[in-house]
Formats: C-alpha cells, sequence, structure tokens
C-alpha cells in the first residue's frame, strides 16, 4: 500500500473515532420536600461522589414528593403534592433541570408517585387522596397531555405506581385497602384492570417495583415490616413466590433493583439503615452478608445507578444523601466525602443520564 493510501486511510479511521458520541454523565437528584420545594441536581464522578451542578437546586412546586426521568433520559417529571401538578424538565446534557412548555400539570387530588413507561410515550400518576390513577401521553417536548378516559380508579390511597418492562402492565400500591392494582396497558395509554384485580399484599404497601426482566414484582409493606415478592403470571396476575413475605428492619420506605436484576434494596426509615438482598433465580429475596447497612438519619428513598455501581439513598431528617459503591457480590461500601449535603428533608432520590422514588 503505498504512504498515500496510508495516510488516508488513518485520516478516515481518525474521523471515525471523532465522530463517536461521547458518553452521557451520570446525574443524581434529590427532591427536597421540606419547604424549600426544589430539586438538587449533582453530577456523578468516576469514583461515585456528587458534585452540585451549576443552576441547582431547580424550583419544583408545592410539596414536592419524587421525581422520575424518562424519556431515553431526555425528561424529569417532579410530583406535587399539595400543588396537585407535575412539573416537567428537560434533562441538558450537563444535568441542568429547564421548565418544558406548559409545565406544571395538573394531577388528581395529592398525588404522590409517577412512573413512566420504557418507551417513554405514557406517564402514570398515583393520586392517593382521589383514589385513582392519572394517565397522560408525552409529547415530543416532554409535555403532558390526558389520554382518553383518565384518571382510572385504583384502591384506597394509591402510594405507589410501577411499569412493567415491556410496557404492558401497571402495578399500583394501595396503601389503605393493603392491595396491588393491576392493569393492562392499551395501545393508547389507557388502563384495564387485570383479571383478580387488586393482589392482597401486606399491610401498609409503601412502593412497589418490578425488577428489569419483568418476571417479579417486590411490594414494601410499611405496616408490618416486610417485602412481598410476586411472580408475574398471564396478563399481569400476580403470584407469591416461595418463603414470601421477606423481611426489612424498621418501617421500610422504598425499594430498589440494580440494573442488572441481581440486588434489591430497601430503606428502612426508623432503623436508619438499608437492608440489601441477592434476588434468587425463582424471585426469592436472600439477605447479603452484612446487611443491613448504615445509612443516614430517617433514610427515605434509595436508587442505584445505570452501570448498577453505585447506590444514593436519601436521608429525610438527615439533609443528606448516603453515597455507597456496589461490590460485585451486591454488598455497600460507603466512600470518602458521604454523605452529600441536600436541601430540607430530601424525600426522593433518582439518577440518570443527561440528555424515574419519593413520599
Amino acid at each position: 500500500m503505498s504512504r498515500a493510501s496510508i495516510s488516508a486511510w488513518a485520516a478516515l479511521a481518525i474521523g471515525f473515532v471523532s465522530l463517536r458520541s461521547p458518553a452521557k454523565a451520570e446525574f443524581v437528584y434529590v427532591v427536597n420536600g421540606g419547604g424549600g420545594n426544589n430539586v438538587s441536581a449533582y453530577l456523578i464522578d468516576a469514583a461515585g461522589a456528587l458534585t452540585s451542578i451549576p443552576g441547582s437546586p431547580f424550583a419544583a412546586g408545592n410539596l414536592p414528593s419524587s421525581m422520575v426521568i424518562g424519556g431515553a433520559d431526555e425528561f424529569a417529571y417532579v410530583v406535587n403534592e399539595s400543588s396537585n401538578d407535575v412539573s416537567a424538565y428537560r434533562i441538558g446534557t450537563d444535568g441542568a433541570l429547564t421548565p418544558v412548555p406548559g409545565s406544571p400539570f395538573a394531577t388528581g387530588d395529592n398525588p404522590h408517585r409517577m412512573a413512566v413507561d420504557p418507551m417513554g410515550k405514557f406517564a402514570y400518576v398515583a393520586n392517593a387522596a382521589s383514589n385513582d390513577v392519572s394517565v397522560y401521553r408525552i409529547g415530543p417536548d416532554g409535555g403532558l397531555t390526558p389520554v382518553a378516559g383518565s384518571p382510572f380508579t385504583a384502591g384506597h390511597f394509591p402510594r405507589s405506581v410501577a411499569v412493567d418492562p415491556t410496557g404492558r402492565f401497571v402495578y399500583v400500591a394501595n396503601e389503605v385497602s393493603d392491595d396491588v392494582s393491576v392493569y393492562q396497558i392499551a395501545s393508547d395509554g389507557a388502563l384495564t384492570p387485570a383479571p383478580g384485580s387488586p393482589f392482597a399484599v401486606g399491610i401498609g404497601p409503601f412502593a412497589v417495583v418490578v425488577e428489569p426482566a419483568g418476571k417479579y414484582v417486590y411490594v414494601v409493606n410499611e405496616g408490618e415490616n416486610d417485602v412481598s415478592a410476586y411472580r408475574v403470571g398471564d396478563n399481569g396476575a400476580l403470584l407469591p413466590v416461595p418463603g414470601s413475605p421477606f423481611a426489612t428492619r424498621s418501617d421500610p420506605h422504598d425499594i430498589a433493583v440494580d440494573p442488572s436484576g441481581r440486588f434489591a434494596y430497601v430503606v428502612n426509615e426508623l432503623s436508619d439503615n438499608l437492608s440489601a438482598y441477592r434476588i434468587l433465580t425463582d424471585g426469592a429475596l436472600e439477605p447479603l452478608p452484612g446487611s443491613p447497612f448504615s445509612a443516614g438519619l430517617s433514610p427515605f428513598s434509595v436508587a442505584v445507578s445505570a452501570k448498577s455501581n453505585f447506590a444514593y439513598v436519601a436521608n429525610k431528617f438527615g439533609g443528606n444523601v448516603s453515597a455507597y459503591r456496589i461490590e460485585p457480590e451486591g454488598t455497600l461500601i460507603p466512600f470518602g466525602g458521604s454523605p452529600f449535603a441536600a436541601g430540607a428533608q430530601p424525600c426522593c432520590v433518582v439518577a440518570g443520564k443527561g440528555g424515574h422514588g419519593g413520599e
């Protein structure tokens, strides 16, 4: 090959390298519900430490309680309990939050948590006081438009909502009626109760999550200090797995499953710690060595980074965020600088990348 040809191929190769999309930065967002009515935003560095980004904190509505990220990490949504609405933002490449046109968007009475379907097409809000679920189509700009038939009836005091990773089912934990409403999702986002719904769970179900493969659903029962585990059957039905429910510590509030689907983490508010479990092949939960792991004062929410290498806990009455490195076997190691300062009464923490917990 001639020297000129080699030079041409080298130039072409360099061109290909320069056209590669740079890896998206990872961010952590913390909802502060104690009077500041805002969201603290942080950049995750290579070691997992948190650095506040310019412009943080970002204004939300009245008594923000939870947050979710959707639309390929392009948009973020904050549920505001007292103003009965959702603040919607576009996530910048630097992690900054910019309100989208039309924000905030009205919900039902006393909304608590929100979920977005895996395609980023629809959003679901659990309205505790009106006992229903508001459903929205997500527009190209991140705006929310109610779908026909919304809101849809739920149980008594729906506290938490989750969408399975296939986008076929929605699960709503009803705190007072001690059950989970299961719905099938129509092509327009509308909800139809699944056969057998609602399904009985433990006392005071506070949070619900679907693991990444969509095979198992986990419900945190605040009133009896445990987690109910279910296999997803035909049409979304919930079938208890062997050994369920699984014990936590005192007053469990939130649960996160790491993106690999191997581990689950539950924050226990009154015992100020974090229960960690290995998810077995049948969906059962096996406590990890060293569990529970110490957290701050009143841990209220937990999130795991996209690469399953870091975990973050919002300590509501500590006013900060505990950060941990996740070891290969799922155990948690606090690292230098933790905890990191947040706003007043941080009640929800989420992790995502630049352009989905809580009360």
